[in-house]
């Protein structure tokens, strides 16, 4: 029978968890947390064996018997949570090791998400979560985007973040250079573009490139891209869309391809 802490000295302790909402942390562990039901239940059904432990103050259903489980006070449980109101148990995962390697896996794919410093931890988590949902097999991320595995990118991820590959590193220039190499077409979204979007679903392997909130892509990448597209906006209504609803509409675009 599992106990709080403090009854089993063997057990890591609530700092330890705790530690888990840093980048530092994380590293160290190997590993980070996912909070929720539903999210928790995306990492069993595709990636169940990276699951370390479940952590709850409550009962737990009967998905997770059979896993590693710590039952901790509710007090406890509100000090490690990231959410205010959290839905259900916490998980324990493990991080895959190569998140921040400067080489490309071996099997790439065919549709990859280019991100230059996004900053926002709901926008990378939700660009990571789409590309999952539309197919796309990995994403490459410059090392000021935010951290993917971050508890507010990992709660905007919704449990996809094991779903596809991940990249986050100070070379991802060399990256791109090297995905060019490979043949892939490197989109660039761009409000000044010429090209629609839609003309690159028929493309074999396409990398598409969103860039930060507030200054969108550099002149390197913009500078080195095959072409340039745009999502049209009425601009009397909205200067621009948020870079995830671009990323989104992109992605959603080729994937029909």
């Amino acid at each position: 029978m599992n106990m709080p802490y403090g009854d089993n000295p063997s057990l890591k302790s609530i700092k330890w968890y705790k530690k888990l909402s840093t980048d530092r942390g994380r590293r160290e562990a190997g590993a980070f947390l996912i909070e929720g039901d539903r999210a928790i239940r995306q990492i069993l059904m595709h990636n169940a064996g990276e699951i370390i432990e479940i952590v709850t103050a409550e009962e737990l259903p009967p998905a997770y018997r059979g896993y590693p489980a710590r039952h901790v006070t509710e007090s406890q449980f509100q000090s490690i949570c990231h959410s205010k109101t959290p839905q259900g148990p916490m998980a324990v995962v493990r991080m895959p090791p190569d998140v921040h390697s400067d080489r490309l896996p071996d099997d790439i794919g065919s549709r990859v998400l280019l991100l230059e410093d996004v900053q926002d931890p709901g926008n990378v988590g939700t660009l990571i979560r789409t590309a999952a949902a539309l197919d796309f097999c990995g994403v490459l991320l410059s090392t000021k985007c935010a951290d993917p595995f971050s508890p507010k990118c990992v709660q905007s991820t919704a449990g996809s973040a094991l779903s596809l590959w991940l990249r986050r590193t100070g070379r991802y220039l060399d990256l791109w250079r090297g995905l060019q190499r490979a043949g892939y077409t490197i989109a660039a979204a761009d409000l000044s573009g010429d090209h629609s979007v839609a003309a690159l679903c028929h493309r074999d392997r396409i990398a598409l490139a969103l860039g930060n909130e507030a200054s969108g892509l550099s002149d390197d990448v913009l500078g080195s891209c095959d072409c340039r597209v745009k999502v049209p906006v009425n601009r009397d209504k909205a200067e621009s869309l948020n870079v995830a609803a671009c990323g989104a509409i992109c992605m959603f675009l080729i994937s029909r391809g």
